[in-house]
């Protein structure tokens, strides 16, 4: 990004584990802001409260990889989530207690990308902070439930999102494959680093 747009860096979240730059991009006649989200629900959700306070973004569009607990749904799709399982701890801390959060932008996500024609799948995600303990039993129960994917920030982030009244508009790709008899990460690095997900969502950005 920093090649290809003209930008400017415009502050910084600071933590004891390092510094992320956040950046404000000329995309297409508007300005968006941009960083590297960190990993996890504590740290995500953290990072959009910074980010909020240093440019007073309110939408926020979040991409990235997730591993798909059914591959024969998630084959060639990107994933929109409509709820996500909270098994993470922040979400608990910004809305009530429950099983599931709803994610309220999944609708116009999905009407983006079709009219953009991009192959996609709506369904219910897993959001955990425990990635070592995606045992089988949790897949065989989280798909029971409609699960296509699992993934470590969208609950604490929509949370954190309702709580505020902002938005955010989220879609995923799924590279490792959790539902074979071996576990298959062989398409992983390309759903973390390829940057078509980068002008899906500038896309998304002309649309909201």
């Amino acid at each position: 990004m920093l090649e290809t747009y003209i930008h400017e860096e415009v502050g910084a979240i600071k933590c004891c584990n390092g510094i992320t730059s956040v950046y404000v991009f000329e995309i297409n006649g508007m300005k968006i802001a941009g960083y590297l989200s960190h990993i996890g629900s504590a740290m995500a959700g953290g990072d959009v409260i910074e980010v909020n306070w240093i440019t007073g973004a309110s939408k926020f569009i979040m991409f990235g990889s997730a591993g798909s607990l059914d591959s024969e749904a998630t084959n060639g799709k990107f994933v929109i989530p409509t709820e996500s399982y909270r098994e993470d701890g922040l979400s608990y801390n910004y809305a009530v207690p429950a099983d599931y959060i709803e994610i309220k932008n999944s609708d116009v996500v999905k009407r983006i990308f079709d009219e953009l024609k991009l192959p996609s799948i709506q369904g219910r995600v897993w959001t955990t902070d425990a990635l070592y303990r995606e045992t089988k039993a949790k897949l065989k129960a989280r798909k029971a439930e409609g699960c296509i994917a699992v993934e470590m920030e969208l609950a604490g982030v929509e949370s954190v999102c309702d709580f505020y009244g902002w938005n955010v508009y989220d879609f995923l790709v799924t590279g490792d494959v959790l539902d074979q008899a071996i576990y298959d990460v062989s398409g992983l690095a390309n759903a973390n680093h390829n940057m078509d997900k980068l002008y899906i969502a500038i896309e998304i950005a002309k649309r909201i």
